[in-house]
């Protein structure tokens, strides 16, 4: 960060926010209306607290991406021609381009760094590669993202539209590590537009090719930087679809037989993608998985001995798939419910430990007054939490087992916490309306488009 960003900044700021006064009226409606400004001014504040972090503290990845995007922007400055090569190539390096591509660590093929790099090298030369400026317009893109999810929500569940909010937008590690110049940001928001695309068009059949293009699009940004994301999303979300209109299928056995035929074709989606790139990287072979995960495990347990003691063990890792498998359950409780508040060493892991255990106490509270076997049939009957708890779990599988410190943790873990929490409040809504009294449907319930849904 430098003094042209205390000048620079608040123009891009002034900017953004007459553009979000605009377009408030036609994606918001009388409910909704009044989380749109401060949902949007969370990821900014979370953006900018990031970059001071990281550039007073820490250091690491933000800077890195930044120092990578000022080579790409500065190559513009030399020929507009190199820059956008640098920004479109497929990995090539060409003699126009050599001399920026031998200062770039991460250029080549199979890096997943360097698509954070030509999204950033863009918005540098749209902002003078001003630091604050790029990570408030990642923070921009990543929360429109954020809003289509939150609006898919309550399209499902408007009864808590409240609480949704707080799930989607103002959980403190979903923000703050969601909003800056990091893949986080961009994998988050991504998966917000898959989400609504995989609504939008497979479940209500509107604009479907508009949806396919934003899915499309979606995918491609997930899967350039965390393919995991999409092997955990894609099989739920596709018997999510299956459910939401399995009302169609008049023969009951057949609809309850269709149902794990269908989780089986996205599961065999996703184990064909898998394989595929286990045959272009070895990073993906499945007989390699377990000891990729074990060796990055030991990595950053060694890392938080080093640093503040933020590692943590769930069990012997031989590096074997089996050995992933038996540490499922541990993986399970250590991403969505620690690190324990008494685990906190410095003050941003006592912020995840008070969100792990409002997420345990939630979790608790509904299994206490509801019971264990109406929770779990309203999970298998209600598709929406079919879809949140079964990607959580899949993806608290993964990263817990990989992670082995909460301090990264904390990072990998955040695509699966507004999906968790909204999880948790719509079966709180479905479980309370369905014992105690019925709650009447908000008046938008039944909308039909972004603009008309205004949720």
């Amino acid at each position: 960060m430098e003094l042209s960003d205390l000048f620079i900044t608040p123009v891009y700021l002034a900017i953004i926010y007459l553009i979000a006064y605009g377009v408030r009226s036609f994606v918001t409606n009388i409910y909704t209306k009044k989380y749109f400004i401060p949902a949007l001014t969370v990821k900014i504040i979370g953006a900018i607290a990031l970059g001071i972090l990281y550039h007073t503290l820490y250091g690491g990845d933000t800077n890195n991406y930044y120092r990578h995007a000022g080579i790409v922007y500065h190559a513009f400055g030399d020929s507009f021609a190199a820059g956008w090569e640098l920004v479109t190539t497929s990995g090539d390096a060409t003699p126009a381009i050599r001399k920026y591509t031998d200062q770039l660590t991460w250029f080549g093929h199979g890096s997943n760094e360097y698509f954070v790099v030509r999204v950033a090298a863009v918005f540098a030369l749209l902002s003078f590669n001003t630091y604050t400026v790029i990570a408030v317009l990642f923070a921009t893109i990543t929360f429109s993202g954020m809003w289509v999810m939150y609006v898919t929500f309550v399209k499902l569940r408007p009864q808590a539209y409240k609480e949704l909010a707080i799930a989607v937008f103002f959980l403190p590690s979903v923000f703050f590590w969601g909003s800056g110049l990091l893949k986080d940001s961009l994998c988050l928001g991504a998966l917000g537009w898959l989400f609504y695309a995989f609504y939008r068009g497979a479940i209500e059949r509107k604009n479907m090719l508009r949806c396919l293009l934003l899915g499309a699009g979606a995918v491609g940004v997930i899967f350039a930087m965390k393919i995991y994301i999409l092997l955990a999303f894609m099989p739920p979300a596709l018997l999510w679809v299956f459910n939401e209109n399995s009302g169609k299928i008049r023969n009951t056995a057949v609809r309850w037989l269709s149902k794990p035929l269908f989780l089986g074709v996205g599961l065999t989606v996703a184990l064909y993608t898998f394989t595929q790139l286990a045959a272009a990287d070895d990073r993906f072979n499945v007989d390699k998985i377990g000891a990729q995960s074990k060796l990055t495990s030991d990595y950053l347990q060694e890392v938080s001995r080093k640093e503040q003691g933020s590692g943590y063990n769930i069990g012997v890792q031989d590096g074997t798939f089996g050995a992933m498998v038996k540490l499922a359950p541990q993986a399970i409780v250590v991403s969505l419910f620690r690190p324990f508040l008494w685990e906190a060493r410095n003050p941003t892991m006592a912020l995840s430990a008070m969100e792990a255990a409002y997420f345990l106490w939630l979790t608790l509270s509904i299994l206490w007054r509801v019971g264990l076997i109406k929770t779990l049939r309203a999970i298998s009957t209600v598709p929406v939490l079919t879809l949140c708890f079964v990607f959580s779990l899949i993806f608290a599988i993964s990263v817990g087992i990989s992670s082995g410190n909460f301090g990264t943790l904390v990072r990998y873990k955040i695509p699966l916490m507004p999906f968790y929490l909204s999880g948790l409040y719509i079966l709180q809504s479905v479980v309370v309306s369905s014992t105690k009294f019925k709650v009447k449907s908000l008046p938008f319930a039944n909308s039909g488009t972004l603009g008309t849904a205004k949720a």
